[in-house]
């Protein structure tokens, strides 16, 4: 049984990514900094999943996470960054404090980067099955090419997690690991949720050329095409998951 380590998978993407690597017959290492009380009983339909909670952040709580994994599974044969959050407020760049770069950019940029170096130092360590010693899929996001002057600690860290794929990448690729990322636009997840009128409204006005929202499932369906083998000639590449919001219009 293969195994997959996902992150900020108590809601949102993360979930939905549970779920399709469940699905596929994936055991799961799931991880989200929600306390485990806190988490009810969403993971218990899931035959092999295993909950921890712990701050992506945090050092110890990322060795703490892989040790999980390997001491429930044995191995694992992909990595998962969903993990991210959004500035506490949104505020003007010219406003922005120290403070928030530094909590947005702790978890979605340094987070990222040291869970990976974390997760790839073990990959090494296994055998290759096909070819393959692991896959490492990451949850950029279109503000890492995208201007949000209210927000801009979040485009900086997901323009870094954008580089964080492609320095993997390119040091992996000829270790049988790939490392690629999805670019998600407006989904429907918590993160988004308090700005649901703003976004209904530029949907509405023709922002996406698709007309909706995007789901969940949407961006988990991509990662697994990444992590399926389906791919297997692709590594540092970013694929789009926006409806078309990306596409240049007159």
């Amino acid at each position: 049984m293969k195994v997959a380590m996902i992150t900020g998978a108590a809601g949102g993407i993360g979930y939905a990514c549970v779920e399709k690597f469940a699905s596929e017959g994936y055991a799961i290492l799931a991880m989200d900094i929600v306390p485990t009380d806190k988490v009810g009983d969403k993971f218990d339909k899931f035959s092999n999943v295993k909950y921890v909670s712990g701050n992506l952040a945090s050092e110890a709580d990322r060795a703490e996470a892989l040790k999980a994994c390997l001491d429930a599974f044995g191995r694992v044969d992909a990595l998962v960054n969903v993990a991210g959050v959004a500035p506490k407020v949104r505020n003007d760049i010219l406003e922005m404090t120290e403070e928030s770069y530094d909590f947005v950019m702790g978890i979605n940029t340094k987070g990222t980067l040291f869970l990976t170096q974390l997760v790839a130092n073990q990959m090494l360590k296994q055998e290759m099955v096909d070819g393959i010693r692991g896959y490492i899929a990451n949850v950029s996001s279109c503000s890492a090419y995208t201007s949000s002057t209210s927000r801009g600690e979040y485009c900086i860290s997901k323009a870094g997690a954008t580089m964080i794929t492609k320095l993997f990448a390119d040091r992996l690729a000829g270790e049988g690991i790939t490392v690629n990322e999805i670019c998600p636009g407006i989904i429907a997840t918590g993160m988004t949720e308090k700005v649901k009128e703003k976004y209904d409204n530029l949907i509405a006005g023709g922002l996406v050329p698709m007309g909706r929202w995007g789901l969940p499932e949407d961006c988990a369906k991509a990662i697994w095409a990444l992590c399926s083998g389906l791919l297997g000639y692709t590594t540092g590449q970013s694929i789009i998951v926006d409806g078309g919001m990306h596409i240049q219009r007159l």
